[in-house]
């Protein structure tokens, strides 16, 4: 159906619905990072605090509901654990609104294929009435090539279809690219892995990257603890402002937790003292 435009300039259109700071419902978007950064651990704690738990990320002020979580490439006792070590941080008082909202179904296995009608229709089954949905990772959700912007703008258009017709956000995780991993620029937009249809179609992108030795300098981390940390952030926004990027530190079972560093102050460089000698004659030389 056509938009109304004069109904438009007349009324006041209600407020967007955020999902996460950034993010509206019923968009796609991304967390994006290298490898064994924990992005896995971020969004099952994203679904957590969606769900009705702490707010161990800082995302601020978010609405609480329904959250499908499905982790498609680690086995159920993996992210049993992970669940296990999430659980130390959760309160009693919040367990029951976690254990009821946040809905967790490994499909390891089981092959899905977001650009076929069953898998498109199931998710889209699944998402009607929650708030998020989360896909881990990509890669384990269609048999295409990452690289063909052709077949990358198919899945991004089916998840759209899914986010359009259940109302529900969905959030893809996905893997930085080796370049960008090694050259650290694991916090740029670009630094998705595979075609930039990835980052142009979505609407939102998140990313975890590690601490670099300069950082880690900045702010004043031993060398032995650079390893425990991460910075995450949103590269790309499109309706609203982003947030801030903060340091995380890896807590037991790779739980990710706040943590309070202070920037160190940057020393004035010393002037070179001024020489006493007398200047060569350059006499002396012939």
């Amino acid at each position: 159906m056509a938009i109304d435009i004069l109904a438009a300039f007349e009324n006041e259109p209600e407020p967007l619905d955020y999902v996460l700071p950034g993010m509206a419902a019923g968009t796609v978007g991304a967390i994006v990072s290298p490898g064994g950064a924990g992005k896995s651990m971020a969004a099952l704690q994203i679904g957590a605090t969606l769900a009705g738990g702490p707010d161990l990320l800082e995302l601020g002020e978010v609405k609480t509901g329904r959250v499908i979580y499905l982790p498609a490439e680690d086995p159920e006792h993996a992210i049993t654990h992970r669940i296990h070590h999430l659980g130390k941080h959760i309160k009693p008082e919040q367990r029951p609104a976690v254990a009821e909202n946040l809905v967790i179904e490994p499909l390891i296995g089981r092959q899905p294929n977001i650009l076929t009608d069953r898998w498109t229709n199931c998710l889209i089954r699944g998402a009607t009435g929650a708030r998020l949905m989360i896909l881990d990772t990509l890669r384990r959700f269609h048999l295409g090539d990452e690289n063909d912007s052709g077949a990358m703008a198919e899945v991004i258009g089916r998840m759209e279809y899914i986010a359009e017709k259940s109302g529900c956000a969905i959030v893809f995780l996905h893997h930085a690219s080796k370049s960008a991993a090694l050259s650290g620029q694991g916090d740029q937009q670009q630094a998705s892995r595979g075609s930039s249809v990835l980052v142009d179609n979505i609407r939102w992108q998140a990313f975890l990257a590690g601490m670099s030795q300069k950082e880690a300098e900045e702010w004043g981390v031993e060398e032995e603890f650079i390893r425990s940390h991460v910075r995450f952030g949103i590269s790309k926004v499109n309706y609203g402002p982003p947030l801030e990027d903060r340091f995380l530190r890896r807590t037991e079972g790779g739980v990710l937790a706040p943590t309070a560093l202070e920037k160190k102050e940057k020393q004035p460089k010393k002037r070179k003292a001024a020489s006493n000698k007398p200047a060569k004659d350059s006499r002396d030389d012939w």
